[in-house]
């Protein structure tokens, strides 16, 4: 594979590989710029908006399988949920092909600001939260990435007119990470690392070097924030050469803003009072101080700060309140795709909880969960592909069903709880047993909440 360097796309061949939103978005992109653009797919997919697009721009398109056109490329973007493992992949880097991220090919056509956030869990609440303070400043962010708008098209949007403050807030995973050579945010956020999808990686430590690839061009004119709590990432950020700001709950005498006498604070001046913040949960407290930190990187004042995190409550699929049905509520909490979102969501709540878990494994321990079971959970009910595999893990813990579907557990759910009690959907696993993606079954969960109730 050919180093990565920023190539003009102007009569180039580019190949897309993955016609998802990151692919769509490459491809538009790319054809805008002048290239030559084949977008491939080896799914049976039907895009009719996309493909309508694609056609009227001279897109060349190819899907249920690749063809050797792909290879006939100066410049390949591929999705990040192509693994560097399939075949296509190392014939492309046999022949010498460049291969990028979309998250890599975007930031080559932008010099404004680009503040990156990753990390195991908390990422999609972090950026929001940095969107909505910085739309109070005199900033115009827009926000991209993982959260499930591409940034090629956000930086397609620029291209006749940018906004003179406008300002990147990008969402990243480690999968977005991978392929990149060049990218270099303004402002890095490593929130957290702990295992997770290591049905992708040979080991934890091949998925570290992927979520610290975010901080690779770093330099002095560069910001990279982390979070002291994790002993992981203050081990792996001690020796970067960049300007290095701690965030966390421990008052570390580094961090600049720390939790001081039930306050959110920057040295000793206080920016908001924790009981004033709408967003419940103590994991999110560490998400609230990644993102204060990056609004007083830019000055942002402390009273759009504190407006903003007043009125932040939270967003579609990570704690979300759904309905009470008979003193029963229901929480949707579809985001949480590993075992320690989950514990993150049990931690959240001092009522009894039936808690749902389930879908597709990615290789998670759920043994780990096992001492976290003791103070309020009442039962599980698991669902799924790997359904079994909780079973095992957790049977002996707690009172534990199995069952096929979602709506089979909610109404396992229904005949268990009783006032007072929490339902939770925190699956612990991906979504796509059953689902597209989280934002399904998320939506899903909700409307089979919403059917109990009117039943």
């Amino acid at each position: 594979m050919v180093t990565s360097k920023r190539i003009n796309p102007k009569n180039k061949n580019i190949a897309i590989i993955g016609i998802g939103e990151t692919g769509q978005g490459a491809a538009l992109l790319a054809k805008k710029l002048g290239a030559n653009v084949l977008v491939s797919d080896s799914s049976e997919i039907n895009n009719k908006t996309f493909f309508k697009k694609a056609h009227e721009m001279g897109i060349n398109l190819e899907i249920g399988g690749h063809t050797n056109k792909i290879y006939n490329s100066d410049l390949w973007i591929i999705s990040p949920g192509i693994s560097d493992k399939i075949e296509i992949i190392r014939n492309a880097k046999n022949k010498g092909i460049t291969i990028v991220s979309e998250i890599e090919f975007a930031s080559w056509f932008t010099d404004k600001p680009i503040i990156a956030v990753t990390g195991t869990n908390g990422k999609t609440t972090t950026v929001s939260i940095i969107n909505d303070i910085l739309n109070k400043s005199d900033l115009n962010p827009v926000l991209a990435g993982n959260i499930g708008f591409a940034f090629s098209k956000a930086i397609l949007d620029d291209l006749a007119q940018c906004d003179e403050n406008r300002i990147y807030v990008l969402e990243l995973s480690s999968f977005q990470l991978e392929h990149i050579s060049t990218f270099k945010p303004f402002i890095s956020i490593l929130l957290n690392i702990t295992p997770d999808h290591q049905d992708r990686y040979e080991n934890m430590e091949a998925y570290i070097k992927a979520k610290m690839k975010i901080a690779i061009n770093h330099d002095s004119e560069s910001y990279l924030l982390f979070n002291s709590d994790d002993s992981q990432l203050a081990n792996k950020c001690k020796n970067l050469h960049t300007n290095k700001i701690s965030f966390g709950l421990v008052n570390d005498n580094q961090n600049t803003l720390k939790i001081n006498n039930s306050h959110i604070a920057e040295n000793q001046t206080k920016i908001t009072s924790i009981d004033s913040v709408a967003l419940k949960g103590k994991h999110n407290l560490s998400n609230i101080l990644a993102a204060a930190s990056v609004a007083k990187i830019l000055n942002v004042s402390n009273k759009h700060i504190s407006e903003t995190l007043s009125n932040f409550s939270g967003i579609e699929h990570r704690l979300e309140k759904v309905e009470t049905i008979s003193g029963v509520t229901y929480y949707n909490d579809s985001k949480a795709t590993n075992v320690e979102s989950v514990i993150a969501a049990i931690a959240s709540f001092n009522n009894p909880i039936i808690l749902i878990l389930g879908g597709k494994d990615k290789d998670s321990d759920f043994n780990s969960l096992f001492p976290f079971l003791n103070k309020n959970i009442k039962k599980i009910v698991s669902y799924g592909e790997a359904r079994n595999k909780i079973s095992i893990a957790l049977r002996d813990a707690v009172e534990l069903n199995k069952v096929f579907s979602l709506r089979d557990a909610v109404e396992e759910c229904r005949k268990s709880a009783v006032s007072g009690d929490i339902v939770l959907l925190s699956p612990g696993c991906a979504s796509f047993d059953q689902f597209k993606n989280y934002e399904h079954r998320g939506n899903e969960f909700k409307k089979i909440v919403k059917n109990v109730a009117h039943a």
